[in-house]
């Protein structure tokens, strides 16, 4: 009886696999445009780049396997990589506080405008949309020396204006502020946390009398947590992969002041031919902004709330 039970029972188990596979095949077919880029244009290449590093491998001419030494001359041997990643880190520690917070500010305006929101959320988007050319091109204008808008507008108030990209101290002074100029994306993420904050909890700290600054220190800024970390990440890695303003607008000058890494990539690579020593460096700046990013999401354990991970830790304790 069992085995007769069993017999009858195997075709029917294989039926329930097979139409299971069957609607799983179309979810599958589904993502597989996705999964398809994912292999062919980032995990490819992320193969391909790594397996270069570890070749002196010119554009034309026989390839050599040189193991760790591109490496090796890059940390220990190679000034300019130090140079270039220090200047960098200057960068980065000026623009991300400063891309936060102007985002913050700016989300925090546009969260409370009433008339015509709509158009200025429009209006402070749209330059981060604007192509890296364009928006060279425009500051370029604004930055020149002869004719630029900025040193006409100082001349009303007798200022002599200076060389914004010919002077080392000022050029990138200069970069990070036509960088601030795309801050519309970070500032929509930000606005998008302030409006899905409860509005019984600053309802309920103003009848209980909390004040103004209160309200933003211990509801605004905690449950902005996760947004502000994720803008935190992704400003470092903008940071990290500043090239096309500064290529464009001082082409690393004004004697070498602006010479991000992401430029000395791109030299060892385009202008030096050196493909191995151009994807070894590839991978120290992935392996830099990788430690960084683990360094915040490790330190933002103190300060980002989590509403979901909140409710079950007070659903444990109750129970």
């Amino acid at each position: 009886m069992d085995m007769t039970y069993a017999t009858a029972a195997a075709p029917t188990v294989a039926k329930r696999k097979r139409s299971a596979f069957a609607r799983h095949i179309v979810a599958y077919l589904f993502i597989s445009p996705w999964i398809l880029g994912f292999l062919f244009f980032t995990l490819g290449p992320l193969v391909f780049s790594l397996t270069m590093s570890f070749y002196d491998w010119p554009v034309v001419g026989e390839r050599t396997f040189v193991g760790l030494d591109n490496y090796r001359s890059m940390l220990f041997e190679d000034q300019q990589f130090w140079e270039s990643l220090w200047i960098t880190v200057k960068f980065a520690a000026i623009y991300v506080p400063f891309n936060i917070v102007m985002s913050f500010l700016l989300a925090l305006m546009l969260h409370h405008i009433r008339f015509a929101s709509g158009f200025f959320r429009t209006a402070f988007y749209l330059p981060s949309v604007i192509s890296g050319v364009a928006l060279v091109t425009i500051w370029s204008w604004i930055y020149s020396r002869e004719y630029g808008l900025l040193n006409f507008m100082l001349s009303f108030v007798g200022i002599d204006g200076p060389n914004w990209l010919g002077d080392p101290n000022l050029a990138i002074i200069a970069i990070i502020i036509a960088s601030l100029w795309g801050l519309g994306g970070t500032m929509l993420i930000l606005l998008t946390g302030l409006k899905a904050i409860p509005k019984e909890l600053y309802e309920a700290a103003t009848v209980s009398g909390v004040p103004g600054w209160a309200q933003m220190v211990f509801i605004t800024l905690p449950m902005l947590g996760p947004m502000l970390l994720f803008t935190f990440i992704t400003s470092i890695i903008s940071a990290f992969q500043q090239l096309t303003i500064a290529l464009l607008l001082t082409k690393g000058g004004p004697l070498g002041s602006t010479y991000f890494f992401a430029m000395y990539i791109y030299d060892n690579a385009f202008k030096y031919f050196d493909m191995g020593y151009a994807a070894a460096g590839s991978w120290v700046m992935f392996i830099i902004v990788l430690l960084l990013s683990l360094g915040v999401m490790r330190w933002s354990a103190a300060w980002v709330y989590y509403e979901g991970e909140v409710r079950q830790n007070d659903g444990d304790g109750h129970a």
